[in-house]
């Protein structure tokens, strides 16, 4: 998924996001504003994800939710 969609669309996604991954709270994904390596660096801190497991549930995420 292109990054321009990803922040152009963020409040669409962000309700999509925490379902997914439902321990990144509000403030957290309001600072995040579309950021992949924001997002990756919240996954990291809230589930204790190595950067490359993070990388890859992201890309995993977004080939399911591709527009």
């Amino acid at each position: 998924m292109n990054q321009d969609i990803i922040r152009g669309s963020w409040k669409e996604l962000k309700g999509k996001v925490q379902a997914r991954w439902g321990e990144l709270t509000d403030d957290q994904l309001d600072k995040i504003q579309g950021n992949r390596k924001q997002l990756a660096g919240a996954l990291q801190k809230s589930y204790g994800l190595a950067k490359d497991q993070a990388e890859r549930e992201i890309k995993e995420w977004e080939s399911t939710n591709a527009a």
